[in-house]
């Protein structure tokens, strides 16, 4: 079972702005692959390679939109059909956002153990009840891509709006990064009030500070797509 991290940021300034003394998509990459996604795919603009900079040493592929994917819809086809393309066994994407950069490797490996358990549902995961990001999407959902791209586009919309009418399973994991972006301090957010161990007895980088990870030698170097 491989689940995929497929990150999108809408401009360089988005991916780069800075998340406690590291690039918002560096951390997001650090915590992804923490926690077990794999492939982990950006998408985001990169005209000067500020982004590939701010990305290298971590096993993450780079990809650039065409003009011909400007909306977000396309940008999140084209970083799903990076992921399949980069391994074919992924099963699922976890669709992340840039600004939702607070989110803890413990919250992607509990969304990718929940996938183990019910493979066909798309996740949500809720801090206090309220949904957030990243959502892990079974790629045997794909029709569901149009509408998470509408989410990312309205935050304000919900999967059970009139608009969105698609169910989710909803899972509580305590972590805040989850509904609190990246123009709330980390250290004014509400504290992490999710399990302590994940809930399957299997190893994880669990604890391990994403500071930490980032100074880390890393498996691969980013790539770009033509």
């Amino acid at each position: 079972m491989t689940v995929a991290a497929v990150v999108l940021a809408d401009s360089i300034s988005a991916a780069l702005t800075n998340a406690d003394g590291l690039p918002r998509v560096r951390r997001i990459a650090d915590a992804a692959w923490s926690g077990g996604a794999l492939p982990i795919v950006v998408v985001t603009p990169d005209d000067d390679g500020q982004v590939l900079t701010a990305l290298a040493g971590a096993p993450v592929t780079l990809v650039e939109p065409g003009p011909a994917e400007g909306r977000t819809a396309a940008r999140l086809q084209l970083g799903v059909d990076t992921a399949v393309e980069l391994v074919a066994a992924t099963r699922a994407v976890l669709v992340w956002p840039t600004a939702m950069c607070w989110v803890g490797p413990e919250t992607v490996t509990s969304l990718i153990e929940a996938h183990g358990a019910r493979p066909d549902a798309l996740l949500e995961p809720t801090y206090g009840g309220v949904a957030g990001w990243p959502k892990l999407l079974p790629l045997a959902q794909a029709d569901m891509l149009a509408a998470l791209a509408r989410l990312l586009d309205d935050p304000a919309a919900t999967l059970r709006s009139a608009a969105i009418e698609i169910a989710a399973l909803v899972i509580e994991l305590g972590d805040p990064g989850v509904t609190i972006d990246g123009n709330t301090a980390r250290s004014d957010l509400p504290p992490y009030d999710g399990p302590q161990q994940p809930v399957h007895d299997h190893a994880h980088e669990w604890g391990s500070s994403v500071d930490d990870l980032a100074r880390e030698p890393s498996l691969s170097s980013p790539s770009g797509r033509d």
